[in-house]
């Protein structure tokens, strides 16, 4: 009898554990498979997203298409945020916590069926429901946190009450005025903002430095891979149908230059230093909203100045270009200030970046616009390893 309630015992352990906060300076913290294969789904909402962005860029209706891209993005973006920091402090990888975290990935996919919907129709109805799938699942994972973890359960409570209470207001949003939505939208997305604002006012949450810049690495070379596939799918369409071959190949080479350089300027950085506080956590989490959907953008600004050149006007040469010439702009600027004060870099250095972002801005008037951004960025990155090769020979002299 003893043998089986000790069998059972352990059987119990395995399959639930407490869900204890785990150790902020923990040694070897490393991005779990479980929270890869989550990135990967929730990529899939992100290239529905640009997808149906590019969808109205080539249907000649920029401005509601950047929109509805910033409303679609805000929630894939916050939605995978949230899950990244619980996953940081806490991570028991038991049964109950796994099956929690699919029910997420399933309201991920929920949100990428609606994506296409919310941006051509203003129809926010699926991703919304979507968007409330996954954040019950991270309430329940807050009520968890806060019947094991005594030190902190003032903030998990906090989570939880300020998640379940936006969730309500979500889906009575829905039944309201079309006319009202953006307002609507605009005002719950400040109060999604403030809940972490509100919960780490409390004991705070215990997540890991070197485990949050890891994570959020990731991600960022998903998405820039995921533009990379979405130019060549587009740069292979037109190659097919040999359209305009001399035109698309300056867009290509562009592109490819581009993306090479927002990878290793984002790269180049030494993230865990900038994650020291709190506060600068909080930056440097909400801040990543502009770097990661200037990324998807570029992928879908690609698309568009391929069938540009190949002979769809829907939008005028400068409006193509500016589709192209602000995203990157945007990711070089945000990547520069999350990242300028933490980083150890001459006053020379220090300018290089908010320089090309102008420089690049200034392309939207100009001739082979994508070809000129790539030929700016690789000039940037040049520039940054010249001057940090020049330092480290003077500190080492």
């Amino acid at each position: 009898m003893q043998d089986v309630m000790s069998q059972s015992t352990t059987i119990f352990t395995a399959w639930y554990r407490p869900m204890l906060a785990r150790q902020a300076g923990e040694e070897h913290r490393a991005a779990s498979a479980l929270e890869l294969f989550f990135d990967l789904c929730f990529v899939v909402a992100v290239a529905q997203a640009s997808s149906a962005f590019e969808h109205e860029l080539v249907s000649g209706r920029p401005g509601r298409g950047l929109l509805g891209y910033a409303l679609v993005f805000f929630a894939i973006w916050w939605a995978w945020m949230n899950f990244t920091w619980f996953a940081s402090a806490y991570d028991t990888d038991d049964v109950p916590y796994r099956l929690l975290t699919l029910v997420q990935i399933i309201g991920a996919l929920v949100m990428a069926a609606g994506a296409s919907a919310a941006l051509e129709h203003g129809d926010f109805a699926v991703i919304t429901w979507g968007y409330v799938v996954m954040r019950l699942a991270m309430v329940s994972q807050w009520v968890r946190a806060a019947c094991t973890d005594r030190e902190r359960r003032r903030s998990a409570l906090r989570y939880a009450v300020g998640i379940l209470v936006l969730q309500v207001a979500w889906l009575v949003r829905l039944a309201g005025p079309v006319d009202g939505g953006t307002v609507t939208f605009a005002v719950l997305a400040v109060l999604e903002l403030a809940v972490p604002v509100w919960a780490e006012r409390a004991e705070g949450t215990a997540w890991h430095p070197q485990h949050i810049a890891e994570r959020y690495g990731l991600f960022t070379l998903i998405v820039l891979g995921e533009s990379v596939m979405a130019a060549g799918l587009a740069v292979g369409a037109a190659l097919e149908t040999h359209q305009r071959l001399g035109a698309v190949l300056p867009v290509a080479l562009g592109g490819l230059l581009t993306v090479f350089a927002l990878w290793w300027m984002y790269f180049a950085q030494d993230a865990p230093r900038r994650l020291r506080t709190q506060r600068t956590a909080m930056s440097w989490g909400y801040g990543h909203y502009v770097v990661f959907a200037a990324a998807a953008a570029v992928g879908a600004a690609l698309a568009v100045n391929v069938a540009h050149v190949t002979g769809d006007r829907a939008l005028t040469d400068v409006q193509a270009a500016a589709v192209y010439t602000v995203p990157v702009a945007l990711f070089v600027t945000c990547v520069w200030l999350l990242h300028r004060r933490a980083a150890q870099v001459s006053a020379a250095g220090n300018v290089l970046p908010p320089a090309a972002a102008v420089v690049v801005l200034s392309l939207t008037f100009a001739p082979f616009s994508v070809l000129g951004t790539g030929v700016v960025a690789s000039l940037l990155i040049a520039g940054s390893v010249v001057i940090a090769r020049r330092e480290e020979e003077e500190s080492g002299s």
